[in-house]
């Protein structure tokens, strides 16, 4: 099995350094100190589960790599479209792309069946612009459960969760489910093959879709907005609101708010994603996290006054962000 990671990041090179454990041939796509780094050194994963280093090939050029039987793409998905130059070389005619990213993916309705089949979602794919790039018939969703950080460059700091739920967007178990699936837990992780991938992606969305916003407007921490009554309420019915989404599309999540903000206290002072992107000048992830859901609402006729006020506020925020750059 041949995969490449395009963004090997936290995520991603420790995805890629499993797979390489595993016996897979794998290669990893980064840039800069990082990507100087593992050339160097190789990958080195410090885990409570045991450190490891895996000197796995590493570049920035993909068409050195070649064509390749899986893409695990661990770009931030608001930079999707502008990847085709880089995704263009490790594409065969049977090259699966599994899009490790947070909330709404572009391929959300493609095979979905029922009323919205093969609707296109404008917040996260703009004019199709990102179908154009990666077709969604080449798509396996994935839901990252795990948390990881780059402690420096080439060395990732695995600090909880080895779940990386994966799925066809028509709800087949696929050989190449199976396949990466298998090449996954030989290397240590967790990899179920999912019959309904969007009921983990709403499980994970309720999350983001209300702590990434409200840590950036606040710069809080999970701990800070969960001990504190006016965000936590506010948390509370924006994920009332998301779950009345999902319902209307038929998704069961099968998880209660209480548990979910219970999760998110344990984990502590931790900043989310989108604050880091933030204090680190970042373009803010918000489109398929809030900007997303907002849409569906529309679609679907829900009412999510909350939802439309954060995301109103956090939007002016990352126009601010873009306008600084």
């Amino acid at each position: 099995m041949k995969v490449a990671v395009l963004g090997a990041g936290a995520i991603g090179a420790y995805v890629g350094a499993a797979l390489h454990r595993a016996g897979a041939d794998v290669h990893l796509v980064a840039r800069g100190p990082h990507l100087a780094a593992m050339r160097q050194h190789g990958v080195q994963v410090l885990s409570p589960r045991g450190d490891f280093t895996a000197r796995t090939h590493a570049t920035d050029d993909p068409a050195a790599i070649g064509p390749v039987d899986f893409v695990f793409l661990g770009l931030k998905a608001n930079s999707y479209a502008a990847c085709g130059p880089l995704i263009e070389p490790l594409l065969h005619q049977d090259t699966a792309v599994i899009a490790a990213q947070n909330g709404i993916p572009w391929w959300y309705f493609h095979r979905h069946a029922g009323p919205y089949d093969g609707q296109r979602i404008e917040s996260v794919d703009p004019d199709g612009a990102v179908s154009a790039v990666l077709a969604p018939e080449r798509a396996i969703g994935c839901v990252v459960y795990a948390a990881t950080e780059l402690e420096g460059p080439g060395v990732v700091r695995h600090l909880e969760g080895t779940r990386f739920s994966i799925g066809e967007p028509d709800r087949s178990v696929s050989a190449r489910c199976v396949a990466f699936s298998e090449a996954m837990q030989a290397g240590g992780l967790k990899c179920p093959v999912e019959p309904d991938l969007r009921n983990d992606i709403w499980v994970k969305l309720l999350g983001n879709i209300s702590f990434n916003p409200i840590s950036a407007l606040a710069r809080a921490t999970m701990r800070q907005m969960c001990l504190h009554g006016g965000t936590r309420k506010v948390i509370e019915i924006m994920m009332a609101e998301t779950l009345t989404v999902a319902e209307a599309l038929g998704c069961k999540p099968g998880v209660s708010i209480e548990r979910r903000l219970a999760g998110a206290e344990r984990v502590g002072d931790h900043r989310t994603s989108t604050l880091q992107d933030l204090e680190r000048g970042k373009p803010l992830e918000l489109d398929v996290l809030l900007a997303a859901v907002v849409e569906l609402a529309e679609i679907t006729d829900v009412p999510v006054p909350t939802l439309r006020t954060v995301h109103a506020i956090s939007d002016l925020l990352a126009d601010r962000m873009r306008s600084a750059a």
